[in-house]
């Protein structure tokens, strides 16, 4: 089973535009409307309407309020929605595809006097 959020849910989610770099998303869902569990890769939200969410992941839940015009960095995660509010969610995600950097070593560059 996919667990592409364009997969599981079609009528919410709509691919605007992708390169090999990045793909960007269109959600929108009503109140009352949930989503089924999907994974985003690290992304970059903007939320283009206030709303409030559900957020079930790992038996874990959040839920969260979050303004219009909002940027806002996501880690890769898995997860389950639902719009708990009385407001229409609309928001873009920029997925990325490429990796995630390895963390930046401290150690200092090796140059010509390295042992």
């Amino acid at each position: 089973m996919s667990h592409d959020p364009v997969l599981t849910d079609p009528g919410l989610y709509t691919v605007i535009f992708e390169n090999e770099r990045v793909r960007v998303l269109r959600y929108r869902d009503r109140p009352g409307d949930r989503t089924s569990p999907h994974r985003h890769p690290d992304s970059v939200m903007v939320t283009l309407a206030a709303f409030t969410r559900r957020l079930t992941a790992g038996g874990r839940r959040v839920e969260l309020a979050l303004e219009a015009g909002q940027a806002r960095w996501l880690s890769a995660q898995e997860h389950a929605g639902e719009n708990i509010g009385d407001t229409e969610t609309h928001s873009i995600f920029v997925e990325l595809k490429e990796p995630t950097a390895p963390a930046a070593s401290t150690a200092a560059p090796l140059g010509p006097d390295s042992p």
